[in-house]
């Protein structure tokens, strides 16, 4: 599950409404890969389909991403977009509003070591930092499983 830095406790408390996080683990890979940085908004208003900054239910001092795909009595039901990773809400259930920090509103993917040749470069420019929009057809997806 995509465990977020501990920088990430710091920089809240300095910025009230915006802040980073890292990215750890492969459970919203496509979307987020590890390593990636997330420009995070901190108490916004969630819908369904964001991708979302939680404490974890049962380990409450481990922060996590996932996407919150629908509200439920009790809080959010989130799942990562990564359906073999696990570490979501079909392992703990719902999680309870108080516990969804904030929705990320940014991604940035910082270059690789190995991307040396002007071409890798430019791809990575070009991919480097993108918008984290909600995805719509997340309920969609809860139903199918």
């Amino acid at each position: 599950m995509p465990e977020l830095s501990q920088e990430t406790e710091r920089e809240r408390a300095l910025l009230p409404f915006v802040g980073m996080a890292e990215v750890t683990g492969p459970s919203m890979v496509p979307t987020l890969r590890h390593g990636d940085r997330l420009v995070v908004h901190w108490g916004a208003r969630i819908v369904p389909g964001d991708i979302v900054v939680l404490r974890h239910p049962f380990q409450q001092d481990l922060l996590v991403v996932k996407r919150a795909v629908e509200r439920r009595e009790g809080g959010w039901w989130v799942l990562g977009d990564n359906a073999f990773a696990g570490g979501d809400s079909t392992d703990y259930g719902v999680v309870p509003e108080e516990l969804v920090l904030g929705k990320a509103r940014l991604r940035y993917r910082p270059p690789e070591p190995a991307q040396r040749s002007p071409l890798a470069a430019v791809r990575w420019a070009l991919s480097a930092v993108r918008p984290v929009f909600p995805d719509r057809s997340a309920s969609r997806r809860l139903r199918a499983r």
